[in-house]
Formats: C-alpha cells, sequence, structure tokens
C-alpha cells in the first residue's frame, strides 16, 4: 500500500475534524481556544488517531464512525504532552519544533489548556455513535481508563518517581505500558468498537497495540540518545538529563533496537486473523520501527 499518501489523506481529515470540534480561536475567552489550537494543530504525527481510523477499517468500518473516537485521543494526548512539558514536570521548552505552550501562554494557561482539550476530548467522544455491541457509555469509559489513574496518569506519576532511581526493566515496562501503550492501545480499540468488532477480533487488536504501545516507546527512547533536537523537533538528550530510566540506558541500545523488533513482530503476529485487511496496521507498525524522528 501507499502508506504516504495514507497519511495524507488521513492526517488531513483528522485535522478538518479537530477544527469543526473545537471552538474556535476568537471565542471569547479567546486566549484559551487559541493555547488549546496552538497545541493541538503543531504539527504532530496523529498516529493514534490514524491508528483509530485504520483499526475501524481493519474490522469493516467506516471512517466517519470512528473519527470522533479520532479526534478524541488525539485531544487526550496533546493535553498530556502541555502538561508533560509544564516546568513542575518535564520542563521542557521545545515540542513538535516550537515553543511549548507554556512558553507562549504562561504556566497557568498552559495548565488550562490542557484541562480543556482533556474535558473537550470527551464532549467530542460523547457525539460517536453507538453499535449493537458498544454504546457510547462504554467508548467514554474505554477513554477514561485508559487516560486515568491507573494508566496514563499513573504512568506519568511512577515515571516522576523514577527519576534518579536505578529501575529494574520490568518497573520500567510498567512506566512505558501505563504511560504511553494504554492509550495507543485504547485508539486502536476505539476504532474497533466503532465498528461493532467481535470480542475476538478486539483481543487481537488489544495484544497488536500494547506490542506496538511497547515498541513505540523503546524507539522513543533510542531517538532521545541518537537524535538531534532538530530531527525531534523537542529537546534531545532530556531523559539522559533528568536521569530517567529508558531501555538504553538500562539495555544498552544494541539491546534495545532488538526489543523494538521483537515488539514489532509480536505485534504483526496478533494481527494474523485479520489477513489482508490489517495491512495498512502492518505497514503502520513497520513505519513506527523505522522511524528517526
Amino acid at each position: 500500500m501507499d502508506l504516504p499518501a495514507y497519511l495524507t489523506t488521513r492526517t488531513t481529515l483528522i485535522d478538518r475534524a479537530l477544527d469543526r470540534f473545537l471552538p474556535r480561536a476568537s471565542v471569547k475567552p479567546k486566549t484559551i481556544h487559541k493555547a488549546m489550537r496552538y497545541s493541538l494543530f503543531a504539527g504532530g504525527k496523529r498516529l493514534r488517531p490514524v491508528l483509530t481510523l485504520a483499526a475501524a477499517e481493519a474490522c469493516g468500518g467506516t471512517v466517519s464512525a470512528a473519527t470522533p473516537a479520532a479526534c478524541a485521543v488525539e485531544c487526550i494526548h496533546t493535553y498530556s504532552l502541555i502538561h508533560d512539558d509544564l516546568p513542575c514536570m518535564d520542563d521542557d521548552d521545545l515540542r513538535r519544533g516550537r515553543p511549548t505552550s507554556h512558553k507562549v501562554f504562561g504556566e497557568g494557561v498552559a495548565v488550562l489548556a490542557g484541562d480543556a482539550l482533556l474535558t473537550v476530548a470527551f464532549a467530542i467522544l460523547a457525539q460517536a455513535a453507538p453499535t449493537p455491541r458498544y454504546s457510547t457509555a462504554a467508548l467514554i469509559g474505554e477513554l477514561a481508563s485508559a487516560s486515568g489513574s491507573q494508566w496514563l496518569i499513573g504512568g506519568q506519576v511512577a515515571d516522576l518517581e523514577g527519576e534518579g532511581q536505578k529501575l529494574s526493566g520490568a518497573a520500567l515496562q510498567y512506566i512505558h505500558r501505563c504511560k504511553t501503550a494504554a492509550l495507543l492501545t485504547a485508539s486502536i480499540r476505539l476504532g474497533a468498537m466503532s465498528a461493532h468488532a467481535t470480542p475476538a477480533r478486539l483481543a487481537a487488536l488489544t495484544a497488536f497495540g500494547q506490542a506496538l504501545g511497547l515498541a513505540f516507546q523503546v524507539i522513543d527512547d533510542i531517538l532521545d540518545v541518537t537524535q538531534t533536537t532538530e530531527k525531534l523537533g523537542k529537546t534531545a538528550g532530556k531523559d539522559v538529563a533528568a536521569t530517567k530510566a529508558t531501555y538504553p540506558a538500562i539495555f544498552g541500545l544494541a539491546h534495545s533496537r532488538r526489543e523494538a523488533q521483537r515488539l514489532t513482530a509480536a505485534a504483526h503476529a496478533a494481527l494474523k486473523p485479520f489477513g489482508k485487511n490489517a495491512a495498512t496496521l502492518r505497514a503502520l507498525a513497520d513505519y513506527l520501527l523505522a522511524r528517526d524522528y
């Protein structure tokens, strides 16, 4: 398949939908809506919403039915980045090649912009149509669980508490499973749910998402120590400077690369029940393994 063309068309579709769902920058109070849009439209890869749409298609669903879920997960992801970059968290001045939200709007507005994106995510998802198997409430519960205290937020807490500590591989994997893989997996599950996926298909895509999410974070850790700030669009070497536990720090680069390949292979194996219908998901898994930013 032509993955670059697919990514271009789907990213455009998602951006247009997000533009419709969010209040205009001219709506009062203007500052908060400008701040929300500043971070949301800063040029991210749109990986999670693209995976939502691709999972829906793999299950025979439609892009239109999956679009609210796709937009909701991108709002959650962007809110988490705004908060991660705050001085009280990772204290970063650069994101997606631009000054971070708190550098442009101040810390107070940045916190509120993250809060607003978190809440608008559920307002968007509430507009998703139910299927006979999955109610709109089930979709909302799925996203709430993945982004809550036991997964996304819990992972961030464990990450903060692990700074400067000598963590085990199991402890590091727990952080990555919560902080990164949980939302990525939920993005895929929501796409499948929007398509009325059978329990067996949903389970297979869950396994795919969990393996892919861990592989994604391993690659992220590798890129943090092998790429430049200009290439990444965010400050390189931050994990080392903050004495964070990462795969390269614990296992070395060579082992980390092998682990990313192993996890990607596991993601591919989970897609076997879908046959050719999962061609896009397979291509996305390979694309993420080979990425350099």
